[in-house]
């Protein structure tokens, strides 16, 4: 068995197989057995969070203001109707 060092980044795998080597014999997935082993959980989160296109939307945004924040400037302005 693999000992993982705190500093060192250990795959969901090797955490399993750390907490219960065996796991395959009781569990059809490794998420199922993560899942019980309190490594994984899932998250609540609204159905309008799902959709792509308001993902999409919200990473576009956030990266809009990431950056304003570094480079300066304000909103983007609207076009002028002369």
């Amino acid at each position: 068995m693999r000992t993982v060092r705190k500093s060192e980044a250990a795959s969901l795998r090797e955490q399993v197989e750390l907490l219960l080597p065996r796991w395959r014999q009781w569990y059809p997935s490794l998420f199922d057995a993560a899942a019980d082993l309190g490594l994984i959980r899932a998250r609540v989160c609204p159905p309008g969070s799902l959709l792509l296109s308001r993902r999409h939307a919200d990473v576009q945004r956030a990266a809009e203001e990431a950056h304003r924040e570094k480079w300066g400037g304000g909103p983007p302005e609207e076009p002028r109707g002369e």
